[in-house]
């Protein structure tokens, strides 16, 4: 008999349309000096919790942690994306913001909770906010944004990845949306921002385990 395949499962903040055509932007921008390899445009997105291979008959327990999250507290809010940086370790050119509103910890946080208390093993060290726009890419100085944008958090997703020819393509396995806070939907965070500069690598400056 063999073993059951995996599904290869991570939580994530999927991008609007909007959204993902200016992180592609950014995507090109960067390619023109960094080359490597482009993130495609309907792939782009920020992971909050990678969960690696689950075995199928484990996928109703990931569902069951996103609907406790998703039932929670934690509200909406707008990520100003603001800078580009490279992890030269790597060569991961990612997109992400210099102040990180407090309800994305948060929420990576609450999914982290809930998934360790269905068995799921998830890394410990803190989140790192980024979408990955290049990867093998050379990294060079000076990268900046032509402008920052507005990246509103109303969501979180369950996506799968698959691996083919032409690199990884996702499903989206469920979608939950964040609870506004009482007076109704946020237009910005409710909690102060948090200057993340530096913050959530690991003791050799490894980014969290990505998709």
């Amino acid at each position: 008999m063999t073993a059951e395949a995996g599904r290869r499962l991570f939580f994530a903040l999927w991008p609007d349309a909007a959204v993902a055509a200016a992180l592609y932007a950014a995507a090109r921008q960067a390619h023109r000096t960094c080359g490597g390899r482009l993130t495609r445009r309907d792939t782009l997105h920020m992971t909050l919790a990678f969960l690696g291979d689950v075995a199928a008959a484990r996928l109703d327990q990931a569902l069951a942690a996103a609907e406790k999250v998703g039932a929670g507290d934690t509200a909406p809010c707008v990520l100003t994306i603001d800078r580009i940086e490279c992890w030269r370790h790597n060569h991961i050119v990612w997109a992400g913001g210099s102040r990180m509103p407090a309800e994305l910890p948060a929420l990576a946080d609450a999914l982290a909770a809930a998934l360790r208390e269905r068995g799921f093993r998830i890394e410990s060290r803190p989140f790192v906010a980024h979408a990955t726009l290049l990867r093998q890419a050379y990294c060079a100085a000076g990268l900046a944004l032509a402008a920052p944008f507005a990246w509103p958090v109303g969501d979180f997703v369950l996506a799968e990845s698959k691996l083919g020819g032409a690199g990884a393509s996702y499903d989206i396995l469920g979608r939950w949306p964040l609870s506004p806070p009482l007076g109704g939907v946020a237009l910005q965070c409710a909690r102060p921002a948090i200057s993340w500069h530096g913050v959530g690598m690991g003791k050799q400056g490894d980014p969290p385990n990505d998709d």
